[in-house]
């Protein structure tokens, strides 16, 4: 599984990339795992509700093919796409979720934080309060869009929405239980790791 680091890219081209890489790929292509951060920005899934934008403010909203309701990206938030063709790994959706669920978890483990997956609500959550957010996009076997994970960034942006249309969801992040908070870079190292061993074929899991 090939990581692309990608840096801090704006949100519209690299959407418009993952359509076209997912939409080119063939059999032989390898899956990819993309690290990014964004600048400001909402993006609102397919079954989006306008009125889970709370405030309009300068922050675009962009509209966008996954799953799920609005949420927010900044800098300071890991954002990993998961370009994957779950067909041709022998696996599933549900267990392409619970892969990044479950790696989350481990990378926050790592640094002391006890974090959880709710069976009732996509995300990881630490103590009830979420502090990643997952949405994926399944067309032609394959899926991408992937995680965000809050690590050290200005979480005010959430109040302006309804995170995933939850009312009152409380967002927390890394910075919050870590001081000095661990850099996106580290991070993403190790996230990508847990994502790798997680999402391996399942052939090649003893």
């Amino acid at each position: 599984m090939k990581i692309v680091q990608l840096g801090l890219a704006e949100y519209q081209p690299v959407f418009e990339a993952m359509k076209a890489f997912n939409a080119s790929r063939t059999d032989n292509t390898e899956d990819e795992l993309w690290v990014v951060e964004h600048p400001p920005v909402f993006t609102q899934g397919l079954a989006g509700k306008p009125e889970h934008l709370l405030i309009r403010d300068d922050i675009p909203v962009v509209q966008i093919d996954r799953g799920g309701q609005i949420t927010y990206h900044g800098p300071g938030q890991l954002v990993v796409y998961t370009l994957i063709d779950f067909k041709r790994r022998k696996t599933s959706v549900r267990h392409i979720v619970s892969a990044l669920e479950n790696s989350i978890i481990a990378t926050l483990a790592e640094y002391g934080i006890e974090a959880e997956a709710d069976p009732a609500r996509p995300g990881v959550y630490v103590k009830g309060c979420k502090i990643a957010s997952l949405g994926l996009r399944i067309k032609n076997g394959s899926v991408y869009h992937g995680l965000a994970l809050n690590v050290n960034m200005d979480l005010s942006p959430f109040t302006h929405i309804n995170p995933c249309g939850y009312a009152g969801m409380e967002m927390v992040q890394m910075a919050d239980f870590l001081n000095p908070c661990p850099s996106i870079a580290e991070v993403a190292e190790k996230l990508t790791t847990h994502l790798i061993k997680q999402l391996a074929p399942k052939d090649n899991v003893s």
